[in-house]
């Protein structure tokens, strides 16, 4: 199952300064590691930027937080946007292991630092030293590229490079309907104090829906996703499956952005006692109930 998370360029419009803004998105970028997040993707809300921390700060700094520590100083060097990466919380992100009798031992990222003659290209993948491997057949690399690793063994090393995704959480930019419309978004929640809320049966019912892929959708300070895609805040919960009614008796008429292909519309803090709930904590307060098992 793939897990997707959508997050708003906006996300750190009421930051104060770099320092508050950077520590915000390690949040972010913790909860969708502890959940087992597969993508974090940043979607535009330009309406919504305060010119300071924008779309180009937010995926850059949740790029770098997803990045192990071993490759960071390798991949990223010295970069404006992070200037107070220091503060990001460590994800601590656990190595994925392969379970198959011929393809066990886990998977790492790495760095081409060197391409060599007949296949051979030397990794960094967060050993004592960059290791010597050879090229698969079918894969060609370059220098600079990440590549996954599968070691089997540190005490001799035993390594090969896989023709594989790369493990860990991968940060992308791309708009709503686009990251919707993936043949494995599976069920699309809309995360917002005017959804539906949830409750122990709706949630025995979306555990049973989820298996084929989960995308959640979350809005920014202040400018909830009824804000940034121009919907009425009435037209949302009308319909009792929680989904967006386009014909409400209000007579307010969505925008032509305003049904990007959402499943549902959820609350998952209902009754909440503070009239605001940041979007790194409704990551921590969504996230948590979807990711039960039946």
């Amino acid at each position: 199952m793939t897990v997707s998370v959508l997050v708003p360029s906006s996300l750190t419009r009421e930051a104060e300064d770099k320092r508050e803004a950077t520590r915000k998105l390690g949040y972010v970028a913790r909860a969708a590691t502890i959940y087992r997040v597969d993508r974090l993707i940043v979607y535009p809300d330009r309406a919504g930027e305060t010119g300071r921390f924008g779309d180009g700060f937010v995926s850059t700094v949740l790029r770098y937080a997803a990045t192990p520590p071993y490759l960071r100083n390798e991949a990223w060097g010295m970069r404006d946007e992070l200037e107070y990466v220091g503060v990001l919380p460590p994800l601590r992100a656990v190595s994925q292991t392969g379970s198959e009798s011929n393809g066990s031992g886990s998977l790492r990222q790495g760095i081409v630092t060197e391409v060599g003659p007949e296949g051979r290209v030397r990794v960094n993948c967060g050993l004592q030293h960059p290791i010597s491997l050879n090229t698969p057949p079918d894969m060609e690399v370059s220098e600079g590229e990440r590549v996954t690793v599968r070691i089997s063994s540190r005490r001799p090393v035993r390594a090969k490079l896989v023709d594989e995704p790369l493990p860990g959480l991968a940060v992308e930019r791309t708009d709503l309907s686009t990251a919707l419309g993936r043949e494995d978004a599976g069920v699309c929640i809309a995360s917002s104090r005017y959804g539906i809320e949830l409750t122990v049966g709706r949630l025995e019912t979306l555990a049973g829906r989820v298996g084929d892929g989960l995308t959640v959708a979350f809005g920014a300070p202040e400018r909830g996703l009824p804000d940034i895609l121009g919907i009425e805040a009435s037209a949302i919960d009308a319909d009792p499956s929680g989904q967006l009614d386009t014909a409400a008796d209000d007579g307010v008429e969505p925008t032509q952005s305003a049904d990007p292909g959402f499943d549902l519309w959820l609350n998952t803090v209902p009754d909440q006692g503070s009239e605001v709930v940041r979007t790194e904590e409704a990551l921590f307060a969504t996230l948590a109930p979807l990711s039960l098992q039946e």
